[in-house]
Formats: C-alpha cells, structure tokens, sequence
C-alpha cells in the first residue's frame, strides 16, 4: 500500500508543505529577529502589559529553552516564551509574545474554537499514538479492521487540526491590534515585519491540516474502494 502512486503523491506533497512550512516561518524569524523594537520592551514586558490591559492577573509568564518553544498553557495558565524571546526587544520576539497573549485572552473570554480544541486533545493524542501502531504491521495483516480505524484516527487529528486554524489565526489578528494600539511595534516597517512573521507561522498550521486531511482521505478512498470490490 505504500507504494501506492497516490499514498506517495499525498505522503511527499504534504511532506514538501510542511518543510516549506518550517522554511518560512524559521527564515522569517532569524530575518526579522533582527529588527530592534524602537519601543525598547522585551517579549515579556509585552506579554504583561498585554495581560494586564485585558484584566487577566491569573496567568504566569515563564522563560523556556528552545528555539521557537513559545505556547499558552491553559491547563495551568502560563504563558511559555522561549528565552530568545523572553528577554528579546526585536519585532519578532513582540509579535510571538503577543500572538501567545492572544490564546490567554481567548481562554478568558471563552473563545469557542479554543475551548474546542481543548476539549479534543485527549482523544487527539490517543488518535495520534493508534497510527503508528496500525501503519506499522495490522494495516498488512488485518487491513478490514485496520483502515477504518486509520481512517478514524487521521479524521480525528484533521478535525483538530481544523479548529486549530481558527484558534491561530484570531490569536495572530489580536497581536497584530494589541501591539499597534500600544504603540509597542512602530507603524511602518517595524508593523510589516511583525506581521510577516506571524503570517508565516500561520501556514504552519495550514500545512498540517492539509497533510491531516489528505491522510484522512486516502484511507476513506480505499476502504470504500475494497468495499465496492468485495
């Protein structure tokens, strides 16, 4: 099945997005990384700032080690910059903290898509470790039980991937109105290379839905295929 055209078609075509992907957003940050913040503030003066203009006292901001290891933790209300953005007073850095500032106050305001996409990463996560299992072994031996459950799984991480989109993309357009409005990113060319920056982080989150929902497709096609051939 592997060696199936189309398989090898979506497996590199998806492949070459999400390296593309990775490219871009990687280029755009050692780019723009390089761009000093007339303001002066470090992502985590933002990132407070930020929070406390939106009235939220709850949340922690801690520095991390990695390269782009930025997240929101919602779980346990923390706010994770990596310290090259932490401490960093560059336009890049000011746009990843305020980016994350944004999924800290769609988790106050209860944002849908958020509160959605959390509600999912149990099963996603149990999805995620099922694949491996069944590709490696059950999908040659027991292809009848095997594919429908891929193709359960890779509907599921899809899905994820889905609600990821909307949970991203309103977190990049409150960072780019938040840092405008404070004045912390200058309009101009310091404005452009925030946003370029986050626009390509975003297609990250493209990329992977589109490889999810590839996957998801192909193992529909073929068992509804096997199923007209029985």
């Amino acid at each position: 099945m592997y060696f199936d055209p189309l398989y090898l078609l979506i497996f590199f075509g998806t492949m070459a997005l999400s390296v593309y992907a990775s490219w871009r957003v990687k280029s755009a940050y050692a780019r723009y990384s390089q761009v000093p913040a007339l303001s002066g503030l470090s992502g985590a003066q933002i990132a407070q700032r930020i929070l406390d203009l939106n009235g939220i006292r709850d949340v922690t901001i801690h520095a991390v080690r990695g390269q782009l290891s930025d997240h929101y933790d919602p779980s346990n209300k923390q706010l994770m910059l990596s310290e090259e953005n932490y401490y960093g007073t560059n336009v890049a850095a000011l746009g990843v903290a305020a980016h994350e500032c944004g999924h800290a106050i769609q988790h106050q305001q209860l944002y849908a898509p958020l509160q959605w996409r959390m509600a999912a990463v149990g099963i996603t996560t149990i999805a995620g470790q099922i694949i491996p299992f069944m590709g490696m072994g059950l999908l040659w031996l027991m292809p009848r039980i095997a594919l429908p459950v891929l193709a359960v799984c890779f509907g599921i991480v899809m899905v994820f991937q889905l609600i990821t989109l909307p949970v991203e993309f309103d977190a990049t357009a409150r960072a780019k109105r938040v840092l405008a409005s404070t004045g912390a990113v200058a309009p101009g060319a310091e404005t452009a290379a925030m946003s370029s920056v986050l626009d390509a982080a975003a297609l990250t989150y493209v990329a992977a839905f589109i490889s999810a929902l590839g996957q998801f497709l192909y193992y529909v096609m073929i068992m509804l295929g096997g199923r007209r051939n029985d």
